[in-house]
């Protein structure tokens, strides 16, 4: 383990205290009060999502590329906790709908896309357990990642394509964000934080998959090499 990875853990969590106690400090939301905390994990969690699918679309083409199982390990990796993230983000927008808008789920685009989108990556997930051959399962996971890409641009852009409740971009939008400055400093700060997160959580995860490869690619016993003929007390075998 290199030296950064021994620090990984531990870096992750001191940014991740500075980055929920900046949280904490921010002003309230005027409207919506101390609720408006849960952007500075929900907003990371859908960043992240989007992060792991779009290194899960690269890993599946540079697989087509140069078909380095390692690519292929890389994809599902990032899939699983692009996967966790998405939910993560989904659980906390249900936390945040229910006093706001008055229910735990409602049919809006982003919500719907969002859904949609946990839904096809655990598809891809469950094709790649279904698959036993390790080619044919790198083939058809790239196919179907390079695809499934097109579920991230739709989420990111339905609040501007379809009328909904939720809100518009605030900080990725042409200008100044549409946010407190010290607000945009405790997401920034919270973003920076869980992206090392994820980083820890993507790294621990390729190494598990390596280490299932190689136990994969090791034969074992074949199934006669236990067994032997019963033998008769005080009976030779050429009796």
């Amino acid at each position: 383990m290199t030296l950064l990875g021994r620090r990984l853990p531990f870096v992750a969590a001191g940014l991740l205290v500075v980055g929920l106690a900046a949280g904490l400090m921010a002003p309230p939301d005027r409207l919506q009060g101390n609720l408006q905390r849960l952007m500075y994990v929900h907003v990371p969690a859908a960043w992240l999502a989007f992060l792991g699918f779009a290194i899960t679309f690269g890993a599946s083409v540079a697989w087509w590329w140069r078909r380095k199982p390692r690519y292929d390990r890389l994809a599902a990796s990032a899939a699983e906790v692009g996967v966790f993230f998405t939910g993560l983000a989904i659980v906390l927008g249900s936390v945040w709908g229910k006093p706001v808008w008055g229910v735990w789920w409602t049919w809006d685009p982003r919500l719907v896309t969002t859904a949609l989108m946990f839904f096809v990556y655990l598809g891809y997930l469950a094709l790649r357990r279904a698959t036993l051959d390790p080619l044919v399962r790198a083939r058809r996971a790239a196919v179907f990642g390079v695809v499934a890409f097109v579920q991230v641009p739709i989420v990111h852009m339905s609040v501007l394509w379809w009328r909904s409740l939720h809100q518009p971009p605030t900080v990725l939008r042409p200008g100044d964000p549409a946010i407190d400055h010290s607000m945009l400093a405790a997401l920034l700060a919270n973003l920076l934080a869980f992206t090392v997160v994820f980083a820890m959580f993507l790294r621990a995860r390729m190494r598990l998959a390596a280490a299932q490869d190689d136990v994969d690619a090791t034969p074992g016993p074949l199934a006669g090499d236990a067994v032997s003929a019963p033998r008769l007390e005080g009976v030779s075998r050429d009796e």
